[in-house]
């Protein structure tokens, strides 16, 4: 065959699967649709809670690992110089130990974003792109857990006192554009960086579910993503 009829083929397979892929969806039932979702968003959460809300789930894992700003790692790099190395690893440590016990609240909000999910969701989360799950909580609970997880950051910063120079020195680089306002202040610093690893451990196993359906130990959640796999 020539280019423009492997073209041709290739153009026809495609349309076959999205048309097969659409035609399964339609057929499932509304109950069998919404309990899926449920379960695919309550399969993410429960991962990313359980692995990140635990000691050295932050800390020990390179993925979600909380550094300071690129923009103020040199100061992490003088006070090392200075002899205050250890001060400023155990800054680190505290926002890493932080986010964990901020995420390990986190179950509510995420149960209650369940709830609260409609079936129009649910039909846009099956119909959506490879991280609508992911997205979905994104979308639905980062307010209510900023809210939640800064109290419970401020405790832990608070006890070092390294934290109110991070925020002096943060705050004029943030006047000078120099970095994001959010990462201006430690808590708030500490508390969206703690919800993008929750949403990326949470999207971690959205694709696994994605990629490995039959892998899923429920069967309704391995015919709907089956299906989407196919």
């Amino acid at each position: 065959m020539n280019w423009q009829t492997n073209r041709i083929v290739a153009m026809a397979t495609f349309c076959i699967s999205i048309s097969c892929s659409a035609a399964g969806l339609d057929s499932l039932s509304l109950q069998d649709a919404n309990a899926s979702v449920r379960q695919a968003l309550g399969k993410g959460a429960d991962y990313a809670v359980s692995n990140l809300g635990q000691p050295n789930g932050f800390l020990g894992n390179p993925k979600v690992r909380i550094p300071l700003p690129a923009s103020l790692q040199k100061v992490e790099k003088g006070l090392q110089m200075l002899g205050m190395g250890q001060q400023a690893e155990q800054l680190t440590e505290t926002m890493n130990h932080a986010a964990e016990q901020a995420v390990a609240s986190a179950r509510p909000v995420l149960t209650d974003a369940i709830r609260k999910m409609t079936l129009k969701d649910a039909k846009d989360i099956l119909s959506g792109g490879d991280d609508s799950v992911t997205q979905y909580f994104r979308r639905t609970t980062s307010d209510s857990l900023n809210a939640r997880f800064l109290p419970i950051v401020k405790t832990a910063t608070q006890k070092v006192k390294l934290g109110e120079q991070y925020n002096r020195i943060a705050g004029s680089a943030a006047r000078l554009g120099l970095i994001d306002q959010n990462d201006a202040d430690l808590d708030s610093y500490v508390s969206h960086k703690a919800m993008d690893g929750l949403f990326t451990m949470i999207a971690e196993q959205e694709k696994a579910l994605r990629d490995h359906p039959l892998q899923a130990g429920n069967a309704l959640l391995s015919k709907v993503f089956g299906m989407l796999a196919q």
